[in-house]
């Protein structure tokens, strides 16, 4: 076709477009990537008025199997597959968020023990490990006034995959646990039902320990448990974090007005021994009572108050504990979704508080919020043994101890710091739930009272239950035994060659 025929050809199209005729058009098929053709759902039914739905029958597929499942990655979770890994078994660990750290790394509490004032005795193991290894890294720094340390929340995700990876623990990420799996004798425990971007998996495993906090598979496998009534129930917090802070003035500042634990009594009835009142705490609380009568943040901001934790070089203010919700309950879905909107709304009337009020944080903003709200308070088992007040106040002593941890008490209304070297044994059973075999608890949910849930709901104390039931549940696998009927002896000399104190 010679240029002045394509020339014709092209004024042709354009005319017939002007005119609104349409053209025959040769479309093109993408080639890019598989085509996946699904068959549809199965049709489950629907009881509209009754507000129910019955699913359908499926067929699951299985994930990956291994001797001992952990479910929940924090404090306690991690502590728990490292030591079943290092006892000998193969070991899952299963996080329904994309990072493990627990209320470290997805709360933004950066302080697995802020408690060690001078004379504190700890039980070593695997929760002073990773304080060790994260500082050793670089992701640490001093806690303001007492030789605790402070980690960094977002690099201890990096020292948490360090820990995992060079260990040989098999992680999961982004995967959630929504049911349990038994034997065909009901009791115990095979495997649990996962939802993930996967869909709907299986993973089995001989052993399973439910770190999740809230003791989600010891629910879902029909364990008993109690919870704190909500009104009474420890408030939830949105830890945020601050950039831009001229740190020299703000330290200036604390030490113009320094704060003791005798102020933590200022606005609410709190029992101590004595000795902590006169310790420092880096505490901030009636600067928020000078902001209400400014007008700066609403009158009803009345649950502004607590800790800041870590300043770095680069003018940040990290842990700012300060904004807490009541009335909440974790396992509630609406109540949590409310919670975490209110906290947010509420750290930032904090952070407006700060700028106006306290010197150093004028040109202060808002640089994070934590991925989730800190919870203290839910579900907690009823155990072969439960804890109480009377235990963890007074040195109490197990047979089938399986670490120590300091006499530290913190919530409701109580504040004991172990200043005089005390410390109580924690029993393994209180991390043996009643009607289910081959499942331990471990974290902030063990078996207890009020007052000992505000000892062994820390941290620190989460590490402790953690490592000792990844060692009973390796060592069960190992002896053939279940967690109800695992030798203690051999538990326990696992857990002294793993470097805990017992005694």
């Amino acid at each position: 076709m010679s240029d002045e025929d394509k020339y014709a050809a092209r004024a042709q199209r354009m005319l017939t477009r002007w005119s609104g005729q349409r053209m025959p058009v040769q479309r093109r098929q993408t080639v890019e990537g598989e085509v996946l053709r699904q068959n549809p759902p199965a049709l489950g039914e629907l009881a509209a008025d009754a507000q129910t739905y019955q699913e359908p029958g499926k067929t699951l597929p299985v994930l990956t199997q291994c001797d001992v499942l952990v479910v929940g990655a924090g404090p306690a979770g991690i502590s728990a597959a490292l030591a079943a890994r290092r006892a000998g078994a193969d070991t899952v660990l299963l996080e329904r968020f994309g990072c493990f750290g627990g209320v470290i790394t997805t709360v933004g509490m950066e302080t697995l023990a802020w408690y060690r004032y001078e004379g504190t005795v700890e039980g070593e193991g695997i929760g002073i490990e990773m304080e060790r290894i994260a500082a050793k890294m670089g992701g640490a720094i001093k806690w303001p006034y007492n030789d605790s340390q402070c980690l960094d929340a977002d690099f201890f995700k990096v020292v948490a995959d360090r820990l995992i990876t060079e260990a040989g623990v098999r992680p999961i990420l982004h995967c959630l646990a929504v049911d349990v799996i038994f034997e065909d004798d009901g009791k115990r425990l095979r495997g649990i039902v996962t939802e993930s971007k996967s869909g709907r998996q299986v993973v089995l495993a001989k052993r399973i320990v439910d770190c999740t906090g809230d003791a989600d598979i010891a629910h879902l496998a029909g364990a008993s448990y109690r919870k704190t009534p909500k009104d009474k129930m420890l408030g939830m917090t949105t830890v945020f974090n601050a950039a831009g802070v001229d740190t020299a003035r703000f330290v200036a500042y604390t030490e113009s007005q320094p704060a003791t634990y005798a102020d933590w009594s200022r606005t609410w009835a709190q029992e101590t021994t004595g000795k902590e009142d006169a310790l420092r705490s880096p505490y901030l609380d009636k600067e928020f009572d000078t902001a209400r009568e400014l007008g700066v943040i609403p009158q009803n901001s009345t649950n502004l108050g607590g800790s800041w934790s870590a300043l770095t070089p680069a003018g940040e203010a990290t842990n700012l504990n300060l904004a807490h919700m009541y009335g909440f309950d974790a396992t509630d879905v609406m109540d949590l979704t409310a919670a975490e909107m209110q906290g947010r709304q509420e750290a930032l009337h904090a952070l407006m508080a700060l700028k106006k009020v306290v010197p150093g944080f004028e040109d202060a903003k808002l640089r994070n919020f934590g991925m989730t709200l800190g919870v203290r308070d839910s579900r907690k088992i009823i155990g072969r043994y439960n804890l109480c007040s009377e235990d963890v106040r007074n040195q109490a002593k197990f047979d089938d101890s399986v670490g120590i941890f300091p006499e530290f008490i913190d919530g409701y209304n109580i504040l004991i710091l172990p200043t005089t070297g005390r410390y109580f044994e924690v029993p393994y059973g209180c991390m043996v739930p009643l009607e289910v075999d081959n499942l331990l608890v471990a974290g902030r949910c063990v078996a207890g009272d009020m007052v000992s849930h505000a000892a062994m709901r820390n941290m620190m104390a989460c590490t402790v239950t953690g490592q000792g039931a990844g060692v009973a549940a390796a060592v069960s696998v190992q002896t053939g035994q279940s967690t109800a009927e695992v030798d203690m002896a051999a538990v326990q000399a696992e857990l002294e060659r793993q470097g805990v104190r017992l005694h």
